[in-house]
C-alpha cells in the first residue's frame, strides 16, 4: 500500500512481523478469500488463469559494479536468501566522498513487476559497509515471482541528517541466474474493473482477515507512458461509506499486486461483519507532475 514509505525502521520491523505471519497462515488465508464477481458469480471478465505455483530455485548473481558516482560506489556481491528477511541482493557500500550518505531505493521493480524494498544504507565519510537490498516475501508471492530473473533498482542519496534526496541514480539492472526462466505473464485472474488510457485494473479478491481488518487485492498494468500513481476515493461497503487506504506507484510498462486496506475499526463502526458490496473511484495521476491524467465513473463489484 505505502510503497514509497519513509524507511524508518520501526515500519520496517512491522512490516517484517506482517510478512512473517502472512506466510506462516498462507494456507488458511486462502480458505479465508473471497473471489471478486460481476454479482452474478462470475469472474470471467479476466480471461488469465492463475499463475501456477513453481518449484523453488536457487538463484544467483554474478558480482557487479551497480554504480560509481561522485564518490559513492555500489558493488552487488551475491543474491541472498534469508529465513525472515526474504531473498535479496548483498550489497557493498564504499563512500569514497567527503561527506556521510544515506542511499536508498526509491523504486525496486522485480519481473516487471513493482516491489516494496527493505533497504536504507548510511555510510559516513571514507567508510564502507556491508548490507542487504531486501524483496518483499508477500509482494513477490502476491505477483506469482518464482524464479527472480531480473531486478531494476531506482537508486538515490539523501542526506543522513535532514533526510532531504540529493541525487537520484540511473536505473541499474541485475541480471539473475534465473534470467532466461524469467515469467512476465500477467497474474491478472480476476473481474477486469478499469481497461482505459493505458491503464488497466482487475479486482482479485477481498481477504476479511487481513492485518488491519479487511483488504481488496488488484492487478494493476500502467502502459500509458508516463509513471503513475493510482488512488481510490468515495469507497463504499455494502452501502456505508469507508476509507480505502489505497496509493500505488506504477513506472510506465509495469505491473503491480496492491491492497486497498479496510481498517477493522471502521467495518465495526458501520455493522460490516462481511465485504459483499464494494462501490469506489480510481484517481490516476502523473507521478512526476501529480496532474490528474483521469477519474473514473462509480465502479461496482460484488464478491457473491
Amino acid at each position: 500500500m505505502f510503497r514509497n514509505h519513509k524507511k524508518l525502521w520501526i515500519i520496517v520491523l512491522i512490516v517484517i512481523v506482517i510478512g512473517v505471519g502472512a506466510a506462516m497462515s498462507q494456507k488458511d488465508k486462502e480458505k479465508d478469500v473471497k473471489p471478486i464477481t460481476d454479482g452474478q458469480g462470475q469472474t470471467a471478465d479476466s480471461n488469465a488463469a492463475q499463475k501456477p505455483e513453481k518449484s523453488e530455485t536457487k538463484t544467483s548473481i554474478t558480482e557487479q559494479v551497480l554504480f560509481d558516482v561522485d564518490g559513492i560506489k555500489v558493488t552487488a556481491k551475491e543474491y541472498d536468501y534469508d529465513s525472515i528477511w526474504g531473498e535479496g541482493v548483498k550489497l557493498l557500500v564504499e563512500n569514497n566522498s567527503e561527506k556521510d550518505v544515506t542511499i536508498g531505493c526509491e523504486a525496486l521493480i522485480v519481473n516487471n513487476y513493482m516491489i516494496s524494498d527493505l533497504f536504507s544504507c548510511s555510510v559516513a565519510a571514507g567508510k564502507k559497509a556491508n548490507d542487504t537490498l531486501h524483496f518483499s516475501s508477500s509482494d513477490l508471492k502476491a505477483a506469482g515471482i518464482a524464479p527472480v530473473g531480473q531486478i531494476e533498482v531506482y537508486f538515490y542519496f539523501s542526506n543522513p541528517s535532514t533526510y532531504q534526496i540529493e541525487k537520484r541514480l540511473d536505473p541499474v539492472t541485475i541480471k539473475t541466474s534465473e534470467f532466461a526462466n524469467m515469467d512476465t505473464t500477467p497474474n491478472d485472474a480476476g473481474k477486469e474493473l478499469l481497461n482505459r488510457d493505458g491503464v488497466r485494473i482487475v479486482g482479485k479478491y477481498v481477504d476479511e482477515k487481513s492485518f488491519w481488518g479487511a483488504s481488496v487485492l488488484l492487478y494493476i498494468e500502467n502502459n500509458t507512458g508516463k509513471k503513475i500513481t493510482v488512488s481510490c476515493d468515495d469507497m463504499s461497503i455494502n452501502g456505508f461509506m469507508v476509507t480505502g487506504y489505497f496509493l500505488s506507484t506504477l513506472y510506465d510498462k509495469k505491473m503491480a499486486i496492491d491492497n486497498i486496506t479496510l481498517l477493522s475499526t471502521e467495518l465495526e463502526k458501520n455493522g460490516i461483519t462481511s465485504v459483499d458490496e464494494v462501490e469506489l473511484k480510481f484517481r490516476i495521476r502523473d507521478k512526476d507532475s501529480y496532474d490528474v491524467l483521469f477519474e473514473t465513473d462509480p465502479i461496482k463489484f460484488s464478491t457473491k
